[in-house]
Protein backbone atom coordinates (compact mmCIF):
# COMPACT_ATOMS: atom_id res chain seq x y z
CA UNK A 1 0.00 0.00 0.00
CA UNK A 2 1.57 3.50 -0.68
CA UNK A 3 1.29 5.50 2.06
CA UNK A 4 2.53 9.44 2.49
CA UNK A 5 4.56 8.94 5.35
CA UNK A 6 5.05 5.64 7.87
CA UNK A 7 5.58 6.57 11.67
CA UNK A 8 7.79 3.78 13.56
CA UNK A 9 8.61 2.68 17.18
CA UNK A 10 5.46 4.52 18.56
CA UNK A 11 3.38 3.42 21.98
CA UNK A 12 -0.32 3.40 21.70
CA UNK A 13 -3.01 2.74 23.94
CA UNK A 14 -4.57 -0.89 23.43
CA UNK A 15 -1.29 -2.19 22.37
CA UNK A 16 1.30 -3.72 24.35
CA UNK A 17 4.35 -3.22 22.38
CA UNK A 18 5.80 -0.69 19.93
CA UNK A 19 3.88 0.13 16.51
CA UNK A 20 3.91 1.50 13.11
CA UNK A 21 1.60 3.70 11.97
CA UNK A 22 0.87 4.13 7.90
CA UNK A 23 -0.80 7.51 6.75
CA UNK A 24 -2.24 7.81 3.48
CA UNK A 25 -4.30 10.61 1.92
CA UNK A 26 -4.21 12.05 5.52
CA UNK A 27 -5.89 9.40 7.23
CA UNK A 28 -4.68 6.23 9.25
CA UNK A 29 -4.51 3.27 6.95
CA UNK A 30 -2.55 0.91 8.87
CA UNK A 31 -1.38 0.05 12.42
CA UNK A 32 0.64 -2.97 12.49
CA UNK A 33 4.43 -3.80 14.38
CA UNK A 34 5.75 -3.24 11.32
CA UNK A 35 5.05 -2.11 8.20
CA UNK A 36 7.02 -2.30 5.09
CA UNK A 37 7.48 0.73 3.31
CA UNK A 38 10.14 2.31 0.93
CA UNK A 39 9.59 5.86 1.36
CA UNK A 40 9.76 8.71 4.18
CA UNK A 41 9.54 7.26 7.47
CA UNK A 42 9.54 8.89 10.59
CA UNK A 43 10.95 7.58 14.62
CA UNK A 44 8.80 7.98 17.62
CA UNK A 45 11.48 6.03 19.61
CA UNK A 46 9.60 4.34 21.40
CA UNK A 47 7.53 7.41 22.65
CA UNK A 48 4.17 7.84 23.15
CA UNK A 49 1.77 8.67 19.94
CA UNK A 50 -1.84 10.13 20.20
CA UNK A 51 -4.09 12.20 18.56
CA UNK A 52 -3.67 15.70 18.89
CA UNK A 53 -4.39 17.88 22.11
CA UNK A 54 -8.05 19.52 21.93
CA UNK A 55 -8.48 22.84 24.09
CA UNK A 56 -11.74 23.28 24.60
CA UNK A 57 -11.76 26.62 26.28
CA UNK A 58 -9.02 30.09 25.54
CA UNK A 59 -9.30 33.41 24.61
CA UNK A 60 -7.13 34.13 21.74
CA UNK A 61 -8.72 37.68 21.18
CA UNK A 62 -7.85 39.05 24.52
CA UNK A 63 -4.46 37.51 24.78
CA UNK A 64 -1.38 39.08 25.83
CA UNK A 65 -2.88 42.17 27.24
CA UNK A 66 -1.50 42.42 30.73
CA UNK A 67 0.91 45.24 29.90
CA UNK A 68 -2.21 47.32 29.07
CA UNK A 69 -4.16 46.55 31.97
CA UNK A 70 -3.62 47.16 35.91
CA UNK A 71 -3.83 44.49 38.22
CA UNK A 72 -4.05 45.77 42.20
CA UNK A 73 -6.78 43.39 43.29
CA UNK A 74 -6.95 40.08 41.11
CA UNK A 75 -10.58 39.65 40.86
CA UNK A 76 -12.93 38.47 38.60
CA UNK A 77 -14.86 41.91 38.30
CA UNK A 78 -11.47 43.89 37.66
CA UNK A 79 -10.34 41.83 34.99
CA UNK A 80 -13.20 42.16 33.54
CA UNK A 81 -13.54 45.87 34.40
CA UNK A 82 -9.52 46.36 32.63
CA UNK A 83 -10.10 44.15 30.00
CA UNK A 84 -13.43 46.10 28.77
CA UNK A 85 -11.12 49.33 29.05
CA UNK A 86 -8.44 47.74 26.68
CA UNK A 87 -10.15 46.08 24.30
CA UNK A 88 -12.22 49.60 23.13
CA UNK A 89 -8.57 50.01 21.32
CA UNK A 90 -7.89 46.81 19.75
CA UNK A 91 -7.27 46.51 15.90
CA UNK A 92 -7.94 43.44 13.43
CA UNK A 93 -4.04 43.96 13.04
CA UNK A 94 -3.55 44.08 16.81
CA UNK A 95 -5.76 40.85 17.33
CA UNK A 96 -4.45 38.71 15.00
CA UNK A 97 -0.67 39.47 16.30
CA UNK A 98 -1.64 38.65 19.64
CA UNK A 99 -3.73 35.92 18.48
CA UNK A 100 -1.06 34.35 16.40
CA UNK A 101 1.37 34.71 18.57
CA UNK A 102 -0.31 32.48 21.09
CA UNK A 103 -2.05 30.09 18.39
CA UNK A 104 1.95 28.90 17.08
CA UNK A 105 2.54 28.44 21.00
CA UNK A 106 -0.69 25.91 21.39
CA UNK A 107 0.58 24.76 18.30
CA UNK A 108 4.06 23.74 18.91
CA UNK A 109 2.61 22.72 21.91
CA UNK A 110 0.73 19.74 20.36
CA UNK A 111 -3.09 21.49 20.08
CA UNK A 112 -5.00 20.46 17.11
CA UNK A 113 -8.29 21.67 17.65
CA UNK A 114 -8.99 24.53 20.13
CA UNK A 115 -12.24 26.83 20.69
CA UNK A 116 -12.17 30.13 21.25
CA UNK A 117 -14.63 32.53 22.60
CA UNK A 118 -14.50 36.43 20.74
CA UNK A 119 -15.90 38.74 22.29
CA UNK A 120 -18.86 40.63 20.39
CA UNK A 121 -20.17 44.29 21.85
CA UNK A 122 -20.12 47.94 20.98
CA UNK A 123 -16.57 48.11 22.73
CA UNK A 124 -14.52 45.95 20.74
CA UNK A 125 -16.86 45.95 17.75
CA UNK A 126 -16.33 42.81 14.97
CA UNK A 127 -12.83 43.77 15.28
CA UNK A 128 -11.52 40.93 17.16
CA UNK A 129 -14.14 38.36 15.32
CA UNK A 130 -12.65 39.56 11.78
CA UNK A 131 -9.09 38.76 12.88
CA UNK A 132 -10.13 35.54 14.57
CA UNK A 133 -11.68 34.66 11.96
CA UNK A 134 -8.81 35.15 9.47
CA UNK A 135 -6.95 33.11 12.09
CA UNK A 136 -8.90 29.97 11.67
CA UNK A 137 -7.63 30.10 7.84
CA UNK A 138 -4.46 30.98 8.20
CA UNK A 139 -3.61 28.36 10.52
CA UNK A 140 -6.12 25.38 9.25
CA UNK A 141 -2.79 23.60 8.01
CA UNK A 142 -1.66 23.03 11.61
CA UNK A 143 -4.83 23.22 13.67
CA UNK A 144 -9.05 23.22 13.66
CA UNK A 145 -10.38 26.44 15.07
CA UNK A 146 -13.64 26.83 16.49
CA UNK A 147 -15.27 30.44 16.40
CA UNK A 148 -18.04 31.29 19.51
CA UNK A 149 -19.06 34.47 19.18
CA UNK A 150 -19.09 35.72 22.98
CA UNK A 151 -21.30 38.02 25.35
CA UNK A 152 -18.83 38.99 27.93
CA UNK A 153 -20.05 41.72 29.74
CA UNK A 154 -23.63 41.01 29.83
CA UNK A 155 -26.78 41.05 27.36
CA UNK A 156 -29.97 42.56 28.48
CA UNK A 157 -28.58 45.95 29.65
CA UNK A 158 -27.06 46.00 25.87
CA UNK A 159 -29.51 45.04 23.33
CA UNK A 160 -26.73 45.87 21.02
CA UNK A 161 -24.78 43.11 21.66
CA UNK A 162 -27.55 40.62 21.12
CA UNK A 163 -27.89 41.96 17.18
CA UNK A 164 -24.20 41.78 17.00
CA UNK A 165 -23.81 37.94 18.03
CA UNK A 166 -26.66 37.42 15.31
CA UNK A 167 -24.59 39.08 12.80
CA UNK A 168 -21.33 36.72 14.08
CA UNK A 169 -23.30 33.54 14.03
CA UNK A 170 -24.56 34.48 10.38
CA UNK A 171 -21.22 35.27 9.34
CA UNK A 172 -18.84 32.22 10.19
CA UNK A 173 -19.17 32.22 13.56
CA UNK A 174 -19.47 28.46 15.07
CA UNK A 175 -21.15 28.59 18.24
CA UNK A 176 -22.79 31.30 20.79
CA UNK A 177 -21.66 32.24 24.45
CA UNK A 178 -22.96 33.65 27.26
CA UNK A 179 -22.02 34.89 30.78
CA UNK A 180 -25.08 35.34 33.06
CA UNK A 181 -22.99 36.25 36.17
CA UNK A 182 -22.27 39.69 34.47
CA UNK A 183 -26.04 40.24 33.02
CA UNK A 184 -28.46 42.21 35.67
CA UNK A 185 -30.58 39.79 34.67
CA UNK A 186 -28.68 36.27 34.28
CA UNK A 187 -32.22 33.86 33.61
CA UNK A 188 -33.31 36.33 31.22
CA UNK A 189 -29.43 36.08 29.78
CA UNK A 190 -29.35 32.11 29.65
CA UNK A 191 -32.68 32.35 27.16
CA UNK A 192 -31.69 34.47 24.73
CA UNK A 193 -28.54 32.80 24.39
CA UNK A 194 -30.23 29.97 23.52
CA UNK A 195 -32.62 31.53 21.28
CA UNK A 196 -29.78 32.51 19.08
CA UNK A 197 -28.45 29.04 19.17
CA UNK A 198 -31.57 28.13 18.58
CA UNK A 199 -31.80 30.71 15.74
CA UNK A 200 -28.89 29.74 14.25
CA UNK A 201 -28.87 25.77 14.95
CA UNK A 202 -25.45 25.82 16.94
CA UNK A 203 -23.97 24.47 20.36
CA UNK A 204 -24.00 26.89 23.44
CA UNK A 205 -20.64 27.47 25.88
CA UNK A 206 -22.03 29.34 28.99
CA UNK A 207 -19.03 31.10 31.16
CA UNK A 208 -21.02 30.36 34.73
CA UNK A 209 -21.23 30.34 38.23
CA UNK A 210 -17.49 31.86 38.89
CA UNK A 211 -17.32 32.51 42.48
CA UNK A 212 -17.13 30.34 45.89
CA UNK A 213 -20.85 30.69 46.44
CA UNK A 214 -22.99 27.73 46.19
CA UNK A 215 -25.90 28.73 47.41
CA UNK A 216 -27.42 30.77 44.34
CA UNK A 217 -26.41 29.39 40.93
CA UNK A 218 -27.33 29.65 37.20
CA UNK A 219 -26.91 25.88 36.89
CA UNK A 220 -30.59 25.06 37.16
CA UNK A 221 -31.36 27.32 34.98
CA UNK A 222 -29.11 26.08 32.21
CA UNK A 223 -30.14 22.66 33.39
CA UNK A 224 -34.10 23.57 32.45
CA UNK A 225 -33.36 24.93 29.13
CA UNK A 226 -30.98 22.22 27.88
CA UNK A 227 -34.16 19.86 28.52
CA UNK A 228 -36.64 21.93 27.59
CA UNK A 229 -35.23 22.76 24.13
CA UNK A 230 -33.49 19.08 23.48
CA UNK A 231 -30.41 20.37 23.63
CA UNK A 232 -28.26 17.85 25.23
CA UNK A 233 -24.80 17.52 23.76
CA UNK A 234 -25.26 20.27 22.53
CA UNK A 235 -24.18 22.37 25.53
CA UNK A 236 -20.95 22.91 27.65
CA UNK A 237 -20.51 25.04 30.53
CA UNK A 238 -17.03 26.66 31.78
CA UNK A 239 -15.72 27.30 35.44
CA UNK A 240 -18.60 26.28 37.59
CA UNK A 241 -16.04 27.30 40.71
CA UNK A 242 -19.26 26.93 43.27
CA UNK A 243 -19.13 22.94 42.21
CA UNK A 244 -15.50 23.29 44.62
CA UNK A 245 -17.89 24.56 47.81
CA UNK A 246 -20.24 22.24 47.73
CA UNK A 247 -20.18 18.98 49.81
CA UNK A 248 -19.51 15.35 48.10
CA UNK A 249 -23.00 14.75 48.26
CA UNK A 250 -24.58 17.98 46.71
CA UNK A 251 -22.10 17.69 44.02
CA UNK A 252 -22.75 13.93 42.83
CA UNK A 253 -26.30 15.02 42.73
CA UNK A 254 -25.29 18.65 40.52
CA UNK A 255 -23.11 15.65 38.10
CA UNK A 256 -26.20 13.09 37.79
CA UNK A 257 -28.45 16.03 36.68
CA UNK A 258 -25.48 17.24 34.36
CA UNK A 259 -25.01 13.57 32.77
CA UNK A 260 -28.78 13.53 32.46
CA UNK A 261 -29.16 16.75 31.08
CA UNK A 262 -25.78 16.19 28.52
CA UNK A 263 -24.34 19.33 29.91
CA UNK A 264 -20.32 19.23 29.30
CA UNK A 265 -17.92 21.01 31.99
CA UNK A 266 -14.94 22.96 31.27
CA UNK A 267 -12.44 23.03 34.38
CA UNK A 268 -9.89 26.10 34.09
CA UNK A 269 -7.09 25.41 36.78
CA UNK A 270 -5.20 28.15 35.77
CA UNK A 271 -7.20 31.02 36.09
CA UNK A 272 -9.80 29.68 38.62
CA UNK A 273 -6.68 29.62 40.92
CA UNK A 274 -5.68 32.86 40.39
CA UNK A 275 -9.24 34.42 40.59
CA UNK A 276 -10.86 32.58 43.65
CA UNK A 277 -10.68 32.68 47.54
CA UNK A 278 -9.31 36.30 47.19
CA UNK A 279 -11.50 37.01 50.42
CA UNK A 280 -9.59 34.29 51.99
CA UNK A 281 -6.08 35.47 53.92
CA UNK A 282 -5.30 31.84 55.34
CA UNK A 283 -6.07 28.52 54.22
CA UNK A 284 -7.09 29.75 50.74
CA UNK A 285 -9.53 27.32 48.72
CA UNK A 286 -8.33 25.98 45.59
CA UNK A 287 -11.83 27.02 43.72
CA UNK A 288 -11.26 24.40 40.85
CA UNK A 289 -14.46 22.29 40.21
CA UNK A 290 -14.45 18.69 41.17
CA UNK A 291 -13.95 17.17 37.11
CA UNK A 292 -12.75 13.82 38.34
CA UNK A 293 -15.96 13.35 40.53
CA UNK A 294 -18.06 14.92 38.05
CA UNK A 295 -16.70 11.93 35.23
CA UNK A 296 -17.58 9.33 37.75
CA UNK A 297 -21.06 10.59 37.25
CA UNK A 298 -21.22 10.60 33.39
CA UNK A 299 -20.26 14.79 32.74
CA UNK A 300 -17.91 14.94 29.67
CA UNK A 301 -15.13 16.63 31.14
CA UNK A 302 -12.26 18.71 30.36
CA UNK A 303 -9.27 20.98 31.20
CA UNK A 304 -8.54 23.89 29.01
CA UNK A 305 -6.13 26.56 29.14
CA UNK A 306 -8.79 29.62 29.27
CA UNK A 307 -6.54 33.22 29.22
CA UNK A 308 -2.94 33.85 28.32
CA UNK A 309 -1.14 36.98 29.82
CA UNK A 310 -4.31 39.13 30.73
CA UNK A 311 -5.63 40.05 34.14
CA UNK A 312 -8.14 36.93 34.17
CA UNK A 313 -4.44 35.02 34.46
CA UNK A 314 -1.19 36.86 34.44
CA UNK A 315 1.07 33.54 33.09
CA UNK A 316 0.63 31.05 30.71
CA UNK A 317 1.94 29.35 27.91
CA UNK A 318 -0.74 27.45 25.55
CA UNK A 319 0.73 24.23 27.05
CA UNK A 320 -2.35 21.46 27.79
CA UNK A 321 -0.29 18.91 29.09
CA UNK A 322 1.12 21.94 31.57
CA UNK A 323 -2.39 22.48 32.61
CA UNK A 324 -2.96 18.61 33.26
CA UNK A 325 -0.64 18.71 35.16
CA UNK A 326 -1.61 21.31 37.46
CA UNK A 327 -5.28 19.69 37.80
CA UNK A 328 -3.15 16.59 38.73
CA UNK A 329 -1.32 18.42 41.74
CA UNK A 330 -4.30 20.63 42.37
CA UNK A 331 -6.64 17.59 42.65
CA UNK A 332 -4.52 15.78 44.44
CA UNK A 333 -4.47 13.08 41.80
CA UNK A 334 -2.48 10.05 42.14
CA UNK A 335 -4.12 6.73 40.80
CA UNK A 336 -2.75 5.89 36.96
CA UNK A 337 -6.79 5.53 36.20
CA UNK A 338 -7.06 8.95 37.45
CA UNK A 339 -4.15 10.40 35.79
CA UNK A 340 -4.89 8.25 32.38
CA UNK A 341 -8.43 10.45 33.14
CA UNK A 342 -6.98 13.53 33.40
CA UNK A 343 -4.96 12.92 30.26
CA UNK A 344 -8.21 12.57 28.37
CA UNK A 345 -9.76 15.71 29.53
CA UNK A 346 -7.05 17.69 27.19
CA UNK A 347 -7.65 15.07 24.48
CA UNK A 348 -10.32 12.75 24.14
CA UNK A 349 -13.32 14.12 26.04
CA UNK A 350 -12.03 17.48 25.41
CA UNK A 351 -13.03 16.12 21.43
CA UNK A 352 -16.03 14.62 22.63
CA UNK A 353 -17.13 17.80 24.81
CA UNK A 354 -16.80 19.57 20.99
CA UNK A 355 -18.65 16.97 19.37
CA UNK A 356 -15.72 15.94 17.69
CA UNK A 357 -14.48 12.66 16.41
CA UNK A 358 -10.80 11.80 17.82
CA UNK A 359 -8.93 8.76 18.38
CA UNK A 360 -6.07 6.65 16.71
CA UNK A 361 -7.76 4.65 14.66
CA UNK A 362 -7.87 3.18 10.47
CA UNK A 363 -9.83 5.60 9.04
CA UNK A 364 -9.36 8.82 10.96
CA UNK A 365 -7.80 11.97 10.39
CA UNK A 366 -3.72 11.02 11.13
CA UNK A 367 -3.74 14.56 13.75
CA UNK A 368 -1.23 13.48 15.75
CA UNK A 369 1.32 14.32 18.22
CA UNK A 370 4.61 12.66 19.57
CA UNK A 371 5.03 12.83 23.81
CA UNK A 372 8.84 12.31 25.73
CA UNK A 373 7.01 9.67 27.37
CA UNK A 374 5.88 5.88 27.22
CA UNK A 375 1.95 6.58 28.66
CA UNK A 376 -0.08 9.16 29.15
CA UNK A 377 -0.45 8.96 32.82
CA UNK A 378 4.18 9.37 32.69
CA UNK A 379 3.28 12.17 30.47
CA UNK A 380 1.44 14.21 32.96
CA UNK A 381 2.90 13.12 36.43
CA UNK A 382 6.15 14.18 34.83
CA UNK A 383 4.88 17.18 32.80
CA UNK A 384 6.65 15.79 30.09
CA UNK A 385 7.28 17.89 26.21
CA UNK A 386 5.62 17.21 23.46
CA UNK A 387 8.30 16.25 20.49
CA UNK A 388 6.82 16.65 17.00
CA UNK A 389 2.91 16.69 15.36
CA UNK A 390 1.78 16.23 12.31
CA UNK A 391 -2.19 16.76 10.85
CA UNK A 392 -3.09 14.75 7.86
CA UNK A 393 -0.32 14.61 5.26
CA UNK A 394 2.33 16.66 6.86
CA UNK A 395 4.52 17.47 9.67
CA UNK A 396 3.46 20.35 11.10
CA UNK A 397 6.31 20.94 14.18
CA UNK A 398 9.29 19.53 15.56
CA UNK A 399 10.45 20.24 19.19
CA UNK A 400 13.63 17.78 19.47
CA UNK A 401 14.50 16.15 22.89
CA UNK A 402 16.83 17.99 25.15
CA UNK A 403 20.27 16.43 24.53
CA UNK A 404 23.26 16.85 27.36
CA UNK A 405 26.62 17.93 25.61
CA UNK A 406 29.04 15.73 28.17
CA UNK A 407 32.33 16.98 28.80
Amino acid sequence: MPFDFVITDARLDGHADPMDIGVSNGLIAAIAPSISFDGHRENAGGCYVCSGLVDSHIHLDKAGILGRCTICEGTLAEAVRETAKAKAGFTSEDVYGRGAALLERAICQGTTLLRTFVEIDPRAGFRSFEAIRQLKKDYAWAIDIEICAFAQEGLTQEPETEAMLAVALADGADLVGGCPYTDPDPEAHIRRIFDLADRFGTAVDFHLDFDLKPEVSNLPDVIAETRARGYGGRVSVGHVTKLSAMPPQDVAAMGGRLADAGIGVTVLPSTDLFLTGRDSDRLVPRGIAPALALGRQGVVTSIATNNVMNPFTPYGDASLIRMANLYANVAQVSLDEDMRAVFAMVGDRAARLMGRRHGIAIGAPADLILLDGADPMEVVRENRPVLAGWKKRRKTFERPRARLLRP
